[in-house]
């Protein structure tokens, strides 16, 4: 990889703040930035001297990514080395993060609640209030996952359609206000 231009370091630099709140390793984060602004596939040694972090720490980075599976392992023709791309569509991107971190986040806390809600239900010892609160918990999160389940196979010109409907949304369904 060329040396990085200052567009490039900014969004890379950024990228890797933004990965650590939203509870990523900042590496990973840069480095996924980094093959996403990448017009071919990078080998490990190209990460290790453009990101100037260690061989071990871009290993790791690119098993996360994998993981992940927004970051893939393909072969470039004359090179015996293993190279990596991002996946190229944004939609797509962000569809599989949201799966993972559904599957990670959303759906243990649910089953969480399932249990703690029946739980309740059957112990005296739990108040009325702390069942109803857990109750309208999982009814939150079994709501916005199954809207979620609804348009997560959508095509993406649907979806933007959607999105970009915004407030026009609340009028169709005549919810006034902001």
């Amino acid at each position: 990889m060329k040396k990085l231009s200052p567009v490039q370091q900014k969004f890379i630099l950024h990228w890797g703040e933004m990965g650590t709140k939203w509870g990523i390793n900042r590496t990973v984060a840069q480095l996924h930035a980094l093959l996403f602004i990448a017009p071919k596939p990078l080998n490990a040694d190209d990460l290790v001297e453009t990101l100037g972090v260690a061989r071990s720490n871009v290993s790791n980075s690119l098993k996360e990514l994998q993981g992940w599976g927004i970051v893939k392992r393909v072969h470039v023709m004359g090179d015996a080395r293993d190279h990596f791309e991002s996946m190229h569509d944004v939609w797509e991107m962000f569809r599989v993060v949201l799966d993972e971190r559904k599957k990670r986040e959303i759906d243990p806390t649910v089953a969480l609640l399932r249990a703690c809600v029946a739980e309740a239900h059957k112990d005296k010892a739990t108040d009325d209030y702390t069942e109803q609160k857990l109750r309208e918990l999982a009814d939150f999160f079994e709501t916005t996952t199954a809207w979620y389940g609804q348009i997560r196979n959508w095509p993406t010109t649907a979806l933007t359609k959607f999105v970009k409907l915004g407030g026009r949304i609340r009028k169709l369904l005549g919810i006034g206000g902001g």
